[in-house]
């Protein structure tokens, strides 16, 4: 497998940081991961790079993106790996510094572009939709104001494991709840659910990652003429939904058709998600749409 470094295209066992690098020792660098469509094309990269520029410049890494060098970049290594489309994932490593905390800015990060082939077609999950399992691990609270997608990932492993243990089905995804009791986000996605044609996701102030698909299907849903509210929430309300859903930038938009609680009891949703007029489903439609448009300039 080939991998991007600092601009270059190099086998992986090449690519290494040193052991300095603030990245390793304290978990400063973010990282932004989306999909590319139509031989190689991103969706929402700008979104993407907005997002990891302001975040770097939040903790002082001194990163600034550039789209065309990094779609260029791109595209050499989905040659080199023999691949048209792909999961893509960017990260910024804050760079070598002393042992020991800084304030210092960080002046020479180190950046990586990995990318490996998309999952199969999500046919039967589309059909069927997935598990949704609460999960009794809580999202911790972000790094500052609003969360980071930064490099210290360890509440979403524990979450992960927990998961795995649980005795959920595969594929199912794991719901984290707020120490105050607020409906969070998944895993590795943002939550929505709807209710009297009316749509629901928890605020940005429960300390949720502010998801680029998040938004772009909050958008879509306005241009549909929904009503859209964001809020603070409980396991009981979500149990009330008509239709649930999940959103990342690489699955898109997910229906859940199977709630289920700590203690593994399974609670039905009542929407039908074959149905062509159900939200979800008019909202995973004007997704592809606006992906098409946006992938085909």
């Amino acid at each position: 497998m080939k991998v991007g470094y600092n601009g270059s295209v190099l086998g992986a066992d090449e690519a290494v940081i040193s052991v300095y690098d603030h990245g390793f020792l304290y978990g400063i660098g973010l990282f932004e991961t989306f999909r590319t469509y139509n031989g190689g094309k991103p969706y929402l990269l700008e979104r993407h790079l907005q997002r990891l520029r302001e975040g770097c410049s939040s903790v002082g890494i001194r990163y600034i993106p550039d789209r065309d060098e990094l779609e260029s970049w791109l595209r050499r290594l989905l040659e080199a790996n023999g691949l048209e489309d792909a999961y893509v994932r960017l990260t910024v490593s804050a760079g070598i510094g002393e042992l020991g905390l800084t304030t210092s800015d960080y002046e020479r990060p180190n950046v990586f572009l990995l990318v490996k082939a998309l999952p199969p077609e999500k046919g039967e999950v589309d059909r069927e939709g997935k598990e949704l399992k609460l999960l009794s691990t809580r999202r911790n609270s972000p790094e500052g104001e609003i969360r980071l997608k930064s490099l210290h990932y360890m509440n979403n492993i524990i979450a992960k494991r927990e998961l795995a243990a649980s005795g959920a089905a595969a594929g199912a995804e794991g719901l984290m709840m707020t120490r105050e009791g607020w409906l969070a986000e998944g895993i590795v996605s943002n939550l929505f659910f709807a209710r009297d044609g009316q749509i629901f996701t928890p605020d940005i102030g429960t300390g949720i990652l502010p998801g680029i698909t998040r938004k772009r299907v909050i958008e879509l849903g306005e241009q549909l003429g929904y009503k859209i509210h964001t809020g603070y929430y409980t396991w009981e309300q979500l149990q009330q939904a008509e239709e649930i859903w999940l959103t990342n930038s690489v699955q898109e938009i997910v229906s859940v058709t199977k709630l289920t609680d700590e203690r593994g009891n399974a609670v039905p949703v009542d929407g039908d998600i074959t149905v062509t007029g159900s939200i979800s489903r008019r909202l995973l439609q004007a997704y592809r749409e606006d992906v098409k448009l946006v992938t085909a300039r």
